[in-house]
């Protein structure tokens, strides 16, 4: 009869103690733990976000692709030749500074080459034509040379480059292959940046790059004189020469250089 009536005092104590837990975890628990995933829910979120603004981010600079420069008349760059009487003029502006090489992603110095902006202005009524037009650079130490065509750019930038360095080890290693090539990045920037127009409508100006080997010579643009001839009228008849010496370029104050 004890044991029955302590029994049923422990149930009692049980469903009176019970409700007391339900309502404190309740009420008590339950809103830290809502408020404590509240917060780890925010961390994560904000952290996520973060991660795909800077991923973004770095995606836009890998995807940064070659934009070609502005241009003015090609009569107004330091470095110029103007035939009033043709209504013709060009222009060029050796990208010979690290500040105005960085609109390239490669690095063409460090490949022997030096980019050159060329400006044609034809402030005639008639087209010209460029179809025959040919370019050189003429150093002083009278080389002659001539720009770089897509294929010498993608085979200089592609060309492996080995290490040759003496083996200290204690055995030989097997040697590895560099091998080279040009990704579809560069090979657009060098298609995108070459000059490639192949005529001048009236009033208006062309331009692009010359890329030249410039590898083998100190100081290339020194007493250098830059020539272009095959340029025609629109009856076919071939223009006068034209003559650049790259000392004006080197000479004119740099807040003249455009």
């Amino acid at each position: 009869m004890e044991a029955a009536q302590e029994s049923a005092a422990r149930i009692q104590r049980f469903e009176t103690y019970n409700p007391s837990m339900i309502e404190f975890n309740r009420y008590e628990l339950r809103p830290a733990a809502v408020k404590s995933m509240r917060t780890t829910w925010r961390l994560g979120l904000a952290t996520f976000v973060l991660s795909q603004v800077l991923a973004g981010c770095a995606s836009m600079a890998a995807a940064k692709e070659f934009i070609m420069p502005g241009s003015q008349p090609a009569a107004t760059y330091a470095a110029h030749d103007d035939h009033a009487n043709e209504h013709v003029a060009i222009g060029v502006e050796p990208y010979d500074s690290e500040q105005k090489a960085s609109i390239f992603s490669v690095k063409y110095r460090n490949y022997g080459y030096i980019p050159i902006f060329f400006v044609i202005t034809n402030d005639g009524d008639e087209p010209v034509s460029l179809v025959g037009m040919k370019a050189q650079l003429n150093t002083k130490d009278r080389s002659k040379l001539l720009p770089a065509s897509i294929d010498d750019l993608q085979r200089r930038l592609s060309r492996p480059k080995r290490n040759d360095r003496q083996n200290t080890l204690p055995i030989p290693l097997p040697k590895k292959e560099v091998k080279g090539g040009v990704d579809r990045k560069t090979m657009d920037e060098i298609e995108q940046a070459q000059f490639g127009a192949r005529a001048v409508e009236p009033h208006s100006t062309a331009r692009g790059f010359l890329f030249f080997d410039v590898s083998d010579i100190e100081n290339p643009l020194a007493g250098a004189s830059f020539y272009l001839v095959g340029v025609k009228d629109a009856k076919g008849n071939e223009l006068m020469y034209f003559e650049v010496p790259m000392d004006k370029y080197l000479s004119a104050p740099t807040n003249q250089r455009p």
